[in-house]
């Protein structure tokens, strides 16, 4: 039977479904893990939903812009080295990992700070958090919109523009473009 024990109390049988149902959701995100493709495009699909909501809403707008910020946050940390070479550099840390900066030195593949699974994860829930916020008139704080939206296309332009010059002087590519193709016809 399905029953708790007599001698167990309430809060023993609380934890045991808690932790079940921990590892049903871990079961399901491993299993997600290898559709990379889908998950992003059941993120975005979420993402219009909960664009469609504050549009049709016409309210929410301080959740928008939460959002938007811990999106580019995540974002910035997808975007880099999990040992900056900045930090490595300035302090004087060669001893170990760090992005090769000449030719002759061994190549090292580009480690994320933030992985593309723990980023889709993030960026998922996060969304999730801001769609059912929106469902509650505590969350409709009343804010002049177009501030927000300049201000964050603001923000977005002056930290983007400063982690590229990041890329730029430390010389590293956080995308892979897949293996390098041949032309067996020319030669190469």
């Amino acid at each position: 039977m399905d029953a708790p024990e007599p001698d167990s109390t309430p809060f023993a049988a609380v934890s045991a479904q808690t932790s079940r149902l921990g590892r049903l959701y871990q079961s399901y995100l491993d299993k997600s893990t290898p559709y990379t493709a889908y998950r992003w495009i059941g993120t975005a699909v979420l993402l219009s939903l909960f664009f469609l909501r504050i549009v049709l809403a016409q309210g929410w707008y301080i959740v928008c812009y939460s959002l938007g910020i811990y999106l580019l946050n995540l974002f910035l940390a997808f975007l880099q080295p999990k040992i900056d070479p900045s930090l490595t550099q300035d302090e004087g840390l060669e001893d170990g990992e760090s992005l090769p900066t000449k030719r002759d030195e061994e190549f090292r593949p580009f480690i994320r700070r933030l992985p593309e699974f723990k980023f889709w994860h993030s960026a998922t829930r996060a969304i999730a958090i801001s769609f059912v916020c929106t469902w509650f008139g505590i969350f409709d704080v009343p804010v002049f919109w177009p501030v927000l939206v300049v201000y964050f296309c603001i923000l977005f332009g002056l930290t983007m523009r400063r982690q590229i010059q990041h890329m730029i002087k430390y010389r590293y590519v956080p995308f892979s473009f897949g293996k390098a193709r041949y032309d067996s016809r020319r030669g190469h």
